[in-house]
């Protein structure tokens, strides 16, 4: 049974690298709910911040980057799972 998943490790450290705070990886990965997640995070964040309370607005974007990174490390440390629950790997950690 393979247990890793067919998306593109490379890909997936890229986006959440690059496009971190919006939630795209989450959606490449197939966690939707995640990246639904993380794009309210974001809209909510910056309406807070430019139209008050900024210090609310200041706290959904700093709860965003933290998630964020917490993924990231995720990633990077090959314990991220993808949509089907499988695990999202480099190509020669498949070998193992």
């Amino acid at each position: 049974m393979n247990n890793y998943s067919t998306k593109s490790y490379g890909v997936a450290v890229s986006l959440c690298g690059i496009f971190g705070i919006g939630g795209i990886h989450h959606f490449y990965i197939g966690n939707h709910l995640h990246g639904i997640f993380d794009v309210s995070l974001l809209i909510f964040g910056f309406y807070f911040l430019i139209s008050g309370p900024e210090g609310l607005g200041i706290f959904l974007l700093l709860i965003d980057v933290i998630h964020t990174f917490v993924i990231f490390y995720r990633l990077i440390t090959e314990k991220q799972k993808d949509g089907s629950g499988k695990l999202i790997v480099t190509s020669s950690g498949k070998d193992r």
